[in-house]
């Protein structure tokens, strides 16, 4: 006990020297928050105002706290936001949350490393961890890659304690792994490429143990049922496009090497000198080298454990190396591990010099973490002398930004560039309470008129556009150009040219808004893909000129108005059909499209509607159920297809032949109506 006690003052002292060095980082650095810090930090922002804790916000309901996460998991944002809640929204004071995230890391770095090896190589990890350059990087960058390492880390530390075959199979144990694990998935999905190895290894150990691991093992479906089951029902749709696109298409667009490829497994390997130190490499090999050199001198620890490590190492590395976007964050959960290994290494020399120099042991070592220090202090001056600076702050406070008791406002923001882009204009707008949000318009042809004729802010660039398209330069020249618009101001950039805050003029007033036409609009739907196409490329716009969406309250109250002064008002019925969709409530477009089912027995799109919204629900049985009924009564090759779907989905698989026709038939159906949809118009 007085052991333990010893090495978690040792963590103590590690994480409050850590996070000291991380605060005069913070202090010293002038730079805003780029496009995924910006995005995190608002992600955090939205999370602490739906629990009530920051200012601008109350407790909603579950629903509206899940609409907030529709393609990342909740669970670092709500910690993140709550931390904001107590140490400010200042981007540095929020980053106080990486300061825990990593505290998190380093216990499990420590428990895992004494279990490994002891005390001593416990703390040489958490000592290397504390210096590794990729590590000080994501302590001091508001990203989720340190929220993972640390669960992760942790998940397979306390996985580690329960499978262990001589000590394990408690069910404290099994209770606080499953627990772990799935907390690392709701961090982030990505987590999924180190936990799916370590699960598949641990079940198979399970049911070739039985007894009370194999009954513990139940857990796992059944707390994931529990605890990622509702974020998942509520977001599944979002959720998978979301790493459609940040995995495939993004590495696609980047050209990531692939697996077949050589240099897609070298990819990561390469990586690992600027990421952990050529001090920290080069004595942990050779180290590990000498321990396998005199393997027959048997660790003191359980051998279980490091092949424990050892193959969730590869395994991880395997698996991260197959996803097909490459990236030096991504590597970031199997860093901990690593090192853990790479301190064996580390230890090692401790054991050689012991024997035969033994004075020299502490003195080398310390020598040894002092040549690990520059790696990491110039990885991180060159990230300050590159931290984007920016008059972000400035311009959002211009337009009545970051303050609280402000009517809600939406800035259009044309450039995208890592010192001003909608994501950290929104950052800065809603800080204190303020209702000011930045939206991306420029990337299309089509965006000129509707920011002519229903904007109130603009924010252009004079000089490099950044990460915009071509069209985003005749945005900006119509928007001078207009007289629609005045200049207020203009911002200074670090390296050349400005920013300019523009406003409409009041002679100018904006067209009607989009509540007088979206009652058309939604009555569209009855026309099937057609519609369907018209509504959303509408709705699409509209979102990034009303970034509050307050067109849904006045559309909803009229709508109720003509339902109650007729009830047979089929337009009144579309539009809170659409209105329930946009707001991601399945069950509310359901009640509403079987209603218009009624109304409009003859038309086969609201039984279309409805099936689709029941799967997005995911409710396939009950879509099956609809779904068979609208086939007989139809006959229509959307809903035969969806029909198809449906029942293998929940389980009929007996249809799959049926589905491999009738889906290709929906698909040129669809496909077929946009066509003749855009040819008429």
């Amino acid at each position: 006990m007085t052991q333990r006690w010893r090495l978690s003052l040792w963590v103590v002292l590690i994480w409050l020297v850590a996070t000291g060095l991380d605060r005069l980082w913070w202090l010293h650095q002038g730079g805003v928050p780029a496009w995924d810090q910006a995005d995190y930090l608002n992600s955090a922002l939205d999370h602490g105002r739906a629990l009530g804790l920051l200012p601008g916000g109350s407790w909603q309901g579950w629903k509206p706290l899940l609409d907030l996460s529709p393609k990342i998991p909740p669970l670092a944002s709500l910690v993140n936001g709550s931390v904001m809640a107590v140490s400010g929204d200042d981007p540095a004071q929020a980053a106080w949350s990486l300061s825990l995230w990593h505290g998190l890391l380093l216990v499990a770095a420590a428990g895992w490393g004494r279990r490994l090896q002891g005390d001593g190589m416990a703390l040489i990890a958490c000592l290397l961890i504390a210096l590794a350059p990729a590590l000080l990087d994501l302590r001091t960058d508001y990203v989720l890659e340190m929220p993972l390492a640390a669960v992760v880390t942790l998940a397979l530390w306390r996985l580690d304690v329960w499978l262990d075959p001589q000590h394990g199979g408690r069910w404290g144990q099994a209770w606080v792994a499953t627990l772990v694990a799935l907390a690392a998935v709701l961090v982030k999905q990505s987590a999924l490429l180190v936990l799916i190895p370590a699960g598949l290894w641990g079940a198979a150990l399970a049911l070739h143990r039985r007894g009370p691991w194999l009954r513990q093992a139940l857990l796992l479906p059944v707390l994931g049922v529990a605890l990622i089951g509702p974020w998942l029902r509520h977001n599944w749709i979002t959720s998978l496009g979301g790493t459609n696109r940040a995995v495939f298409e993004s590495a696609a667009r980047e050209g990531d090497p692939g697996w077949r490829s050589l240099e897609g497994w070298l990819w990561y390997p390469r990586l690992l000198p600027e990421q952990l130190g050529s001090v920290v490499l080069m004595v942990g090999v050779s180290g590990l080298l000498i321990w396998w050199l005199q393997r027959r001198q048997r660790p003191a620890a359980s051998s279980w454990s490091w092949r424990w490590l050892l193959i969730n190492l590869f395994a991880a590395w395997v698996f991260t190396t197959l996803s097909p976007n490459k990236g030096d964050r991504y590597i970031a959960p199997l860093l901990p591990m690593l090192l853990l290994l790479l301190s064996r290494g580390w230890w090692q020399w401790g054991l050689w010099l012991q024997r035969w120099r033994p004075s020299w042991s502490y003195p080398a070592l310390v020598v040894g973490l002092l040549a690990c220090m520059p790696a990491g202090w110039q990885s991180q001056w060159q990230r300050l002398a590159s931290r984007p600076r920016g008059p972000v702050e400035a311009l959002v406070k211009a337009a009545g930004g970051g303050v609280p008791d402000q009517p809600p406002r939406t800035l259009i923001v044309v450039p995208s560039t890592s010192d001003l882009n909608q994501h950290n204009i929104s950052f800065y707008g809603r800080r204190q309470g303020g209702q000011t949000v930045g939206r991306q318009l420029g990337g299309s042809p089509g965006d000129v008129v509707p920011v002519l004729n229903r904007a109130e802010w603009v924010v252009l660039a004079e000089g490099n556009l950044g990460s915009v398209r071509k069209s985003a330069r005749r945005l900006d020249r119509a928007v001078r150009s207009s007289g629609i618009f005045q200049q207020l101001k203009q911002f200074p950039r670090p390296k050349g040219g400005s920013y300019s805050l523009w406003r409409r003029r009041t002679d100018h007033p904006p067209a009607d808004g989009f509540e007088t036409r979206f009652a058309s609009l939604a009555e569209g739907l009855a026309q099937g893909p057609s519609g369907l196409d018209a509504v959303f490329s509408a709705v699409a716009v509209e979102h990034m000129l009303d970034g509050h969406f307050l067109y849904r309250h006045p559309v909803h109250r009229q709508a109720l108005e003509r339902l109650k002064a007729d009830p047979n008002d089929v337009e009144a019925r579309w539009s809170l059909a659409l209105l329930a969709v946009l707001a991601n409530r399945p069950e509310e477009a359901s009640r509403a499209f079987a209603d218009l089912d009624t109304f409009l027995p003859d038309n086969p799109w609201p039984s279309a509607y409805r099936i689709a919204v029941l799967l997005a629900s995911a409710q396939p049985w009950t879509a099956a159920s609809v779904a068979d009924k609208a086939r007989n009564h139809h006959h229509n090759q959307v809903i035969d297809g969806l029909s198809d779907l449906s029942s293998v989905l929940g389980g009929r698989l007996w249809r799959l032949p049926s589905a491999a026709r009738s889906l290709p038939l929906a698909v040129e159906a669809v496909e077929e109506e946009l066509d003749q949809a855009q040819a008429s118009s």
